[in-house]
């Protein structure tokens, strides 16, 4: 058993996150919880992607959605796109592959029951269900479901934005440019945020830019969020509810910080400093001392 507990991290649901950020909170010692709860990491398909490559946006998204029954926190469980024929095309695309998409097993029957009942609060939503994946004898099975509003109907209705763990997806049709930056000013905090372009949307893409770095961790160009590489650079967070502090990352290089704290030792003597800090440098280590990184 753990006598000496100072943090905690967990990767769940928003409602388990939450509760745990209580208990913590309310302890006799209070300790911090780094919590990776809820996202829907939207899917910004900008004009000149759509009409360049709307088949092989729509087979990667879809591949991306049904990844693992859907159950990857990265899951693009929201796609942002300017109507028109590009558009239509592209859906018209997604259901096709989305219809040969078997019934797949989640990892518990609590989280298949999770699933279904979200598909039935969004059945009842006023959305469109436009496919549907093909039935199969799987046990806690996830049928993947993919629905279509409009920009407006989704701005009105905040519970559309409620994350399904499973394999399901929402795309919302915007009017206009202006109503995209409105819906992405509207989102919570994500754990990722893609951009799907080309060159001639380099200028709808500045100006979203700015928005998604205020609202997720990761922002992807090009790419499929549900790839989570642990490197130096990743950042696998995002403000609330992505995580209960966007200050951590619980992938790459950056991830143990959540589990430090800085010590200042002021004129101790070299025989009492940590190996690591001694002036000879025993360890061979690159440090940062005064300003310079290096082997000093």
């Amino acid at each position: 058993m753990l006598t000496y507990e100072k943090s905690v991290g967990f990767t769940g649901s928003r409602r388990g996150g939450l509760a745990l950020i209580e208990i913590a909170a309310k302890r006799r010692e209070p300790i911090p919880v780094f919590a990776e709860m809820s996202s829907i990491n939207p899917f910004f398909v900008l004009p000149g992607a759509l009409a360049a490559r709307a088949e092989a946006l729509a087979n990667g998204f879809v591949d991306s959605v049904t990844l693992g029954v859907g159950q990857f926190c990265t899951n693009p469980g929201l796609v942002l796109a300017l109507e028109g024929p590009h558009l239509q095309a592209f859906i018209d695309y997604a259901v096709s592959a989305f219809e040969k998409k078997g019934a797949q097993t989640m990892l518990t029957a609590g989280i298949a029951a999770a699933y279904q009942e979200g598909i039935a609060r969004r059945d009842q939503s006023g959305v469109e269900r436009v496919a549907t994946g093909a039935e199969s004898d799987a046990s806690c099975p996830a049928l993947p479901a993919l629905y279509t509003v409009s920009a407006a109907t989704f701005l009105a209705t905040p519970q559309l934005e409620d994350e399904i763990f499973g394999p399901t997806s929402l795309i919302v049709t915007c009017r206009s440019e202006d109503e995209m930056l409105d819906l992405a000013r509207r989102i919570e905090g994500q754990l990722t945020a893609t951009l799907q372009m080309e060159s001639d949307d380099v200028p709808l893409a500045r100006r979203l830019l700015p928005i998604l770095e205020r609202k997720a961790g990761r922002i992807l160009a090009n790419g499929f969020p549900t790839g989570v590489e642990v490197s130096y650079a990743m950042v696998h967070g995002g403000p609330y509810p992505a995580t209960s502090d966007s200050r951590a990352t619980s992938v790459g290089a950056m991830a143990i910080e959540r589990f430090l704290r800085p010590v200042c030792y002021q004129d101790l003597p070299p025989a009492l400093l940590p190996l690591a800090l001694q002036d000879d440098n025993p360890l061979s280590l690159w440090r940062l001392r005064d300003g310079e990184l290096g082997p000093n």
